[in-house]
């Protein structure tokens, strides 16, 4: 797929210290500051889990109503989605570093914030104030998305981003392991407060972390644009790259429909009957599975024909979504939510290159917070849409739902974007 000539500039140069080659699957971990970038996501993705497990136990003690559960997906997603082209332009004219340290630091200030909330929420004590926090991290997420997606991009040269890609997601993923039973055993065995309190650490570790990461390739110029031109700028490359708009909005549907997630603090509760600890680990599950698929791909050859494996993936994640949904077994429930992270693996790892691949560097902000607001948001959006049908349905009608919404995504999809549908060897 070309790049409409308008968008064309020339790749910045890589330092002469390079090392590694494209067939080396260690090659970027052989980069600095790319070492230090992973050694910071682990604990600040780690911190995000545990909150988020954390936030959803309690509101549902709190308040038993499914619906209280989709709220705290929309009160992250509407402030994301409201400020992310704005944060988009600031990662293209600001220094993308300082930007994802000064999103991150927020981040610390909400979950030392909920620590102290705890200490004062009871039984029937009202909700809204950690509604609110969990707001103002959507905010700083929406600033840190595309700040450290482009950073990304600036700590090994292009020829390594598929690799790149694949490490980024397999660290991401792993914390996700972690986090969400690390969260659910410190609830269950200790409090919300002693695990707001850990989160609270790992934030900071994180924090100390990234500030130690260098460029390794030169920062692209600044263009000298407008504001709102800026804004709009990254919405028109999307809306020119059917490639990747296509890969966008598959994304989008199905995670919207497919978001099962949001409810497993009812099925551990009142339909599987495992408590919190349950929870942590069926939380946990998708990444467990997203991280033995990542592995997978950073060791093998770049797939020949990553269009038809991207659209077999998302359709083997809504059919896990379905089983998940009448499975009465926990065993087999962890299974299929391994298998639904394995598949959306494949999904993450795709796009996410398509990104970096299809995208000039100084546009990489920008178009990095159009693909938040697809992505980034779509897991907030898609957590509301299965509270609400999960008030109207019941929970698993709710979720049979969205898996089949999602196999109908997939077709309308491949129907629809023939360049995504015929995609081969991703250069």
């Amino acid at each position: 797929m070309l790049i409409p000539s308008r968008f064309r500039v020339r790749r910045p140069r890589v330092r002469p210290e390079v090392v590694g080659t494209p067939e080396d699957p260690y090659a970027p971990l052989r980069f600095g500051p790319f070492r230090w970038f992973i050694v910071g996501l682990v604990p600040a993705t780690l911190a995000q889990q545990i909150q988020a497990v954390v936030v959803g136990w309690q509101i549902y003690a709190l308040t038993h109503d499914p619906l209280a559960l989709g709220l705290i997906g929309l009160s992250e997603a509407l402030p994301f989605i409201s400020v992310a082209l704005f944060a988009g332009h600031v990662a293209d004219r600001i220094d993308r570093r300082q930007v994802a340290l000064a999103s991150l630091g927020v981040m610390l200030g909400c979950a030392a914030t909920l620590f102290l909330l705890s200490f004062r929420l009871a039984r029937g004590a009202p909700v809204w104030p950690i509604y609110l926090v969990v707001a103002i991290g959507g905010i700083a997420r929406s600033f840190l998305t595309p700040a450290r997606n482009a950073l990304a991009a600036e700590l090994v040269p292009r020829e390594l981003y598929p690799r790149s890609t694949a490490w980024r997601s397999a660290a991401w993923q792993l914390a996700a392991v972690v986090g969400p039973a690390f969260g659910g055993l410190l609830y269950a065995f200790g409090s919300a407060r002693l695990a707001y309190g850990v989160a609270t650490s790992l934030f900071l570790i994180g924090l100390v972390c990234l500030a130690q990461v260098r460029r390794v390739v030169a920062p692209v110029a600044i263009d000298a644009t407008s504001v709102w031109e800026s804004l709009s700028l990254g919405v028109r490359f999307v809306w020119t790259q059917p490639v990747l708009l296509g890969a966008m909005t598959l994304d989008l549907f199905s995670v919207l429909f497919g978001g099962a997630v949001a409810l497993l603090p009812i099925f551990a509760d009142e339909i599987l009957h495992v408590g919190p600890q349950g929870l942590g680990l069926m939380q946990a599950a998708p990444a467990a599975g997203a991280v033995l698929m990542s592995l997978v791909l950073t060791h093998r050859p770049p797939m020949r024909r990553a269009g038809r494996s991207l659209f077999i993936a998302v359709a083997g994640f809504g059919v896990a979504i379905i089983g998940f949904a009448v499975s009465r077994s926990f065993p087999l429930s962890l299974a299929l939510l391994a298998a639904s992270g394995m598949l959306d693996m494949v999904s993450v790892v795709i796009r996410s290159t398509l990104l970096q691949v299809f995208t000039p560097p100084h546009l990489l902000g920008r178009v990095s917070s159009v693909n938040s607001i697809f992505i980034g948001s779509s897991n907030e959006i898609g957590a509301f849409e299965s509270g609400v049908a999960a008030k109207l349905l019941g929970t698993i009608p709710a979720v049979l739902f969205g898996g089949t919404m999602t196999l109908l995504v997939v077709v309308a999809t491949a129907w629809r974007n023939p360049h995504l549908r015929r995609l081969r060897e991703i250069q």
